[in-house]
Formats: structure tokens, sequence, C-alpha cells
């Protein structure tokens, strides 16, 4: 038998190799991708429906909200809607407007309360209260005062006002006083016609009238006159009732008291600017006045009357 070779296997040991640290890179990235998650996901939960919108549309089109702006949150400059100031507004003054705004209608709200408190506890008021409205709106405190069949405020087809509404009206006047507010006042009539006449007066000229009226009687309750600033007729073209045109509650008397904005809003559209004008300083120029600066033409007036009467003897 041959002698076989004798095979002899050895087998090396190889060291791993090195990795080069990919993993803790792959690590890395998993842990920042579930950071933004839980950011986004507080984002979310914090976040109102309209930034929602906002910010859904400022993904979609960015460039739609940059030059078309809007209301959400995808026209703003700050993140967060409440206190701070946007650098970039040109406006500095937003949250301290907000702020005015707010002191404002609060004012409005206690002119409410007191009006209502003056209503319950006057037995003249007490006793019309029904006919008496009281309403925050839009354009700041709407005090009506409505008309009714045994009650009504003026006297037939004239803008001569009842006794009880001059009490009424004065009692606001010197109330509403209180608040630096613009007045304005609205009358309306129904829609019945007004009886025909030869100077053509229709129930424009009366609502105007009665509104009027009604202005005169605020400012004897002690209303200043610089408080009001408009005073209009509108006929029956505005019915509270429109099922009924010719129903009492459509005659009466629309005293707003007015808010910044809609008094801003009135000056603006009739092309004006607002008055500034202080009650005590434009009585000093008459205070002031000298008898002495007066004399020089008094004395010339003197001889002035002497040639009517001659031309008054030549004619007769």
């Amino acid at each position: 038998m041959a002698d076989q070779p004798i095979i002899i296997k050895k087998i090396k040991k190889k060291d791993h190799e090195h990795h080069g640290g990919a993993w803790k890179l792959a690590y890395a990235d998993f842990v920042t991708a579930m950071m933004a998650f839980f950011l986004l996901m507080w984002l979310l939960s914090s976040t109102t429906p309209e930034q929602k919108k906002g910010i859904s549309e400022y993904f979609q089109d960015p460039y739609k909200i940059s030059l078309n702006g809007g209301e959400d949150v995808g026209d703003r400059t700050q993140v967060e809607s409440q206190g701070g100031r946007d650098i970039t507004s040109d406006d500095p003054g937003q949250v301290e407007d907000k702020t005015a705004e707010a002191a404002a209608l609060q004012q409005l709200e206690q002119l409410k309360k007191t009006i209502e408190e003056m209503i319950n506890t006057k037995p003249e008021m007490n006793e019309f209260k029904d006919q008496i409205n009281l309403e925050i709106t839009p354009e700041g405190l709407r005090i009506l005062i409505t008309d009714k069949d045994n009650r009504p405020m003026f006297q037939l087809a004239s803008s001569a006002t009842e006794e009880h509404i001059k009490e009424i009206l004065r009692a606001l006047g010197s109330t509403i006083n209180g608040l630096p507010n613009k007045i304005s006042i609205n009358g309306h009539t129904d829609s019945r016609p007004f009886p025909e006449n030869q100077s053509g007066y229709t129930n424009w000229e009366l609502s105007g009238d009665r509104a009027n009226a009604a202005r005169q009687e605020l400012i004897d309750g002690g209303l200043e006159e610089q408080k009001i600033l408009r005073v209009s007729g509108l006929s029956s073209s505005i019915p509270l009732n429109t099922d009924d045109p010719n129903d009492p509650i459509n005659r009466r008397i629309s005293i707003i008291v007015m808010n910044k904005k809609t008094e801003m809003n009135i000056i603006d559209s009739l092309g004006g600017t607002p008055s500034t004008t202080v009650p005590t300083e434009t009585t000093e120029p008459t205070e002031t006045t000298v008898p002495t600066e007066t004399t020089e033409p008094a004395e010339l007036n003197v001889e002035l009357p002497t040639a009517p009467a001659a031309n008054t003897a030549e004619l007769q």
C-alpha cells in the first residue's frame, strides 16, 4: 500500500472588520426623526384650526400666502398671536389698539348697565321700559326708543315731543355725557304717508325733525353738543317690523353711542377730519373780547342812522 500524503489544514482566524460607525449615523437619524415627530405632534395639539389652515395653505402654495395675504396664520410674521409686537408691522401699536378697544367696549357695557339700573329705579322711566331697548352692536351702544299705540313719543304728524319722552331723553343725555364717545341720532317713521300739504312736507322731513327734537332734549339734559356727530332722518326706509310697515314700533328714535371705529368710518366717508375742539376752549374768545376794541366802530355807527332816516322820509 502506497504511502498516502498527509494533508494538514490550517485555519487562520481573522479579526472582525471595523464597520466605521455607520450604525451610529442611522441611530442618530432615527432619534432626530422621532424628535421631529413629537415636536410636530405638540405643535398640532397647541394650534387653533385657523392656524392649522394657514400652515396647510403655506405648504400648498407659499407664494399665494406671501402675495395675497389673508386672515390665517400664513400671513403673520410671528408664530404666537398673543402678546409681543410684530417687528415688520407698519403699526407699532397693534397690541395697544386692541387693549384700547377692549377698554372702550367695557365702558359701553358699563354704560348699558347704568342705563338699565336707571330705567329700573326711576318710576318715570320704568313705566316705559318696554319701549326702551339697549343693545351692544358693532357700531357701539344702541339705545332704541319705540312708539306704542297708546304711548306715542311725538304728537301726531309732528316733531313736538311728549312729556314722558322729554324726561327719558334728558335723563339719557346726562348719563351718556359721562363718556367721551360721539353720538349718532336717527329718526324713523312708519309707512303711512304724510297728509298732503302745499309745502311738500313728507315723512323724510318729519323723521329728520323728530331726530333733531331728540337731539335738543339730550342737550337740555346735559349732553354736550360737540359730542353729537350726526343727526339724520330715514323716514320708513328701514322698518323694524318688515312684516307690517305700519306697525307703531317702526316709529322710533335710535341713539348710538359710537365706538372709535364707527366714528372714524363716518368721518372718512364724509371726507372730513375729527374735531379736536374742546368746549371750554371755544368759550374763551367770547370772554376775552375787550369792549374798548369795539368802541371805535360803535362811534361810527352812531352817525349812520341819520342817512337811512332821511331816505325813509323822502320815500314817504
